[in-house]
């Protein structure tokens, strides 16, 4: 088959695009042709380390400013579309020339009456297949009758393995894009004000984005030995840190689509604290702490309790929060399974 994967891109090596190069390369492992076209969207800035994903990437690589001539001969030479997020533009092109297009939804449904998402409920029903990241935005797409075509997939590239020994585990880590409603913030102050011991307790704060220069600010003003600040770092790294955590923080207050750093955190026994917020009400799983989104209060009782816990309590977390987590995951192979069947689907009988 002759694959194309297009996803909208603000430039850097966030959610989406790990997602959509860990699933080219998958594609290509599988004999298959596949070209990646990321669209670049209002405040698109190129980070190097997009860049570098990209040429280590077997696909070819394209970024593209808006739809033209030469996308739609592009489209056009496709077997079959998967558009990330239902992008009008593409959905359209796909309807008009009768190409097979699926679509893989990020993001719950706003239900306003404004252009353009009217636009995007119009395009995902002109979709073969509708994949939501979650339940949660599942729900607010088709909130009454789910249709025969659609279903959860999680966008799962890459997890974390390997076991780190509980005794060698220490203190809380935290995943994120630096965004506004994500939690770091209240994160920080919430741990400034817990009764914990930092020593035993240290805070590893990872990642980038545009509230790293008002933290940074902050932490000068305010020094807090026992935060560190990894930035950008390698996924090896990542996911060693994570493994090498005992306990992962994820406090959203923003309708979280589906909250990845969870999962990651579960599939090597990392039990979380969590907010009740949207998707991550599902990725948390068993074995989590729970606090309430915006709330430092309950984000720092959640702290206190998770430093207060014996080591045989402890050690139950870590144990039940893998539970379920291999019904909510799916292998990357389901989408070529999924693309095969629509391309036979639309063969003549």
């Amino acid at each position: 088959m002759k694959i194309l994967l297009i996803a909208p891109c603000f430039g850097a090596y966030g959610g989406i695009e790990t997602f959509v190069l860990r699933l080219a390369q998958q594609i290509h492992q599988k004999d298959h042709e596949v070209v990646v076209v990321f669209k670049k969207v209002k405040g698109f800035e190129l980070k190097k380390s997009l860049v570098e994903k990209s040429q280590e990437n077997p696909a070819e690589i394209i970024f593209m400013n808006r739809f033209s001539l030469k996308m739609v001969r592009l489209l056009r030479q496709q077997d079959l579309v998967h558009t990330h997020n239902p992008l009008i533009e593409a959905i359209f092109i796909c309807r008009i020339f009768q190409i097979p297009v699926v679509t893989t939804i990020y993001n719950w449904c706003r239900r306003d009456f404004s252009v353009r998402p009217v636009l995007w409920r119009i395009a995902n029903h002109f979709t073969l297949r509708s994949w939501y990241i979650s339940e949660f935005v599942w729900d607010s797409w088709e909130p009454r009758n789910r249709c025969k075509t659609s279903d959860r997939l999680p966008i799962i590239s890459e997890l974390p393995d390997g076991f780190t020994p509980l005794s060698e585990r220490k203190g809380f880590v935290f995943v994120s894009r630096w965004i506004e409603n994500k939690g770091l913030r209240l994160l920080i102050q919430a741990y400034r004000t817990a009764e914990i011991n930092p020593r035993d307790w240290p805070l590893t704060l990872i990642g980038d984005g545009p509230l790293k220069e008002e933290v940074l600010e902050d932490l000068e003003k305010n020094p807090c030995k026992s935060i560190e600040i990894t930035g950008f770092i390698s996924s090896e790294e990542r996911n060693m840190r994570i493994r090498n955590a005992k306990w992962m923080v994820t406090p959203p207050n923003t309708k979280e689509d589906l909250g990845l750093t969870p999962l990651e955190a579960r599939n090597v026994s990392v039990p979380c604290i969590v907010s009740k917020d949207g998707g991550l009400i599902e990725t948390g799983g068993k074995g989590s702490i729970w606090c309430e989104p915006g709330k430092v209060e309950s984000l720092r009782d959640a702290l206190e309790q998770a430093a207060s816990l014996s080591e045989n309590a402890y050690r139950a977390f870590a144990k039940q929060t893998q539970e379920g987590l291999g019904f909510y995951i799916s292998s990357l192979d389901i989408y070529i399974s999924e693309y095969r069947k629509v391309v036979s689907e639309r063969m003549p009988k």
